[in-house]
């Protein structure tokens, strides 16, 4: 149960919602992200720690930028946070 409710509450916010949809076509560093986010750097490395926490994103370092991607078992994280009947 503890896992469905990080998974909801990682949703719940609309800025990472639009994190995971720019994550799930391609790869992007942070410094794109940031680009395409109206956000201040520190809000914008918040909203990314919720996600990782939740097992949806992961960070690779790549010298002073990170480049982030959805987890491969992010789309069985979300599945699988729905209830029975609705999975």
């Amino acid at each position: 149960m503890e896992t469905r409710v990080a998974i909801f509450k990682a949703l719940a916010d609309p800025a990472r919602l639009d994190i995971l949809e720019m994550l799930s076509p391609e790869i992007r560093c942070n410094c794109h992200l940031q680009d395409q986010m109206d956000l201040a750097p520190n809000l914008l490395s918040y909203h990314l720690k919720i996600l990782r926490e939740a097992g949806l994103i992961v960070g690779t370092k790549r010298g002073r930028w990170v480049d982030y991607a959805l987890t491969s078992q992010a789309k069985d994280l979300l599945a699988s946070a729905l209830p029975e009947g609705l999975q």
